[in-house]
């Protein structure tokens, strides 16, 4: 059976690009997760999706970007062999270009009970 491990490694802010494309420019870096947050997901528990995470607060865009790692993990899967340097991690942000945040995704295996 396998787990995943989401953790928040870096939000990045771009003041420039906000300058010149956004509404606000002085909206800062997303609020909504913090460098060294964690979240664990398991399949088959029915929480195993962005609406159980953070209370429903997780956010749908970030969601987006880095669910395919999520169910290959939850899944057993490698999640990206060949371009990161262990198949069970992956490093993949959300599609914010004026301020991401940027995620570890993480496979981990645990032995089944009998």
């Amino acid at each position: 059976m396998s787990k995943c491990k989401i953790t928040v490694l870096r939000r990045e802010y771009y003041q420039d690009l906000a300058d010149q494309y956004l509404a606000d420019p002085q909206v800062g870096k997303c609020p909504l997760f913090k460098e060294g947050q964690e979240f664990i997901l398991e399949r088959g528990n029915g929480k195993d999706d962005f609406w159980n995470m953070m209370n429903g607060k997780f956010c749908s865009e970030a969601w987006d970007a880095v669910s395919r790692y999520i169910y290959a993990a939850l899944q057993g899967g490698s999640i990206m062999k060949g371009w990161t340097n262990d198949e069970k991690m992956m490093i993949a942000c959300c599609s914010d270009g004026t301020r991401p945040v940027i995620f570890k995704i993480e496979r981990i295996d645990e032995m089944e009970e009998n």
